[in-house]
């Protein structure tokens, strides 16, 4: 099972306060470990909401609406996708980057991402095949990297 593990804006990650040496160090400490067992299967840290921008709905269609977002609890700072065996897992991984992380997000969120098998009937077969060539064309592109 796949979970995105959202690292929370904080005040200080939204003024774009820097990360300590040590936590830099430690989060790619936990970061590698990650990698090295095949966990992590993406990760970034995110620019300040100011750099950024949303689409809302707006009478049937999308208004850009651009940062920065006043709402820092409801914000993204940085962000892991990660493969696991089961929930437990994902949480051990999850406690293991807020220890290194030394309070510079203001939490982390996990949620699991969805299978096509989440989205019963609804996800035809045409659509699953799309998905799959989608997936594909990825897996060709990260190869060719």
């Amino acid at each position: 099972m796949r979970y995105v593990m959202m690292m929370r804006a904080s005040a200080g990650s939204e003024a774009w306060e820097q990360p300590s040496e040590q936590s830099l160090n430690e989060m790619t400490q936990v970061m590698a470990e990650m990698a090295e067992k095949g966990v992590l299967l993406a990760g970034e840290g995110l620019l300040p909401s100011s750099e950024g921008f949303r689409l809302v709905p707006d009478g049937g269609k999308a208004r850009v609406v651009d940062g920065p977002f006043a709402e820092t609890k409801e914000l993204i700072a940085g962000f892991c996708l990660i493969e696991v065996e089961s929930r437990e897992e994902a949480l051990m991984w999850a406690e293991r980057c807020f220890a290194a992380d030394h309070g510079n997000a203001d939490g982390i969120e996990l949620r699991r991402v969805a299978t096509a098998d989440d989205f019963g009937d609804n996800f035809t077969p045409e659509a699953r095949a799309r998905e799959a060539n989608t997936f594909a064309v990825l897996d060709a592109r990260r190869s060719e990297d």
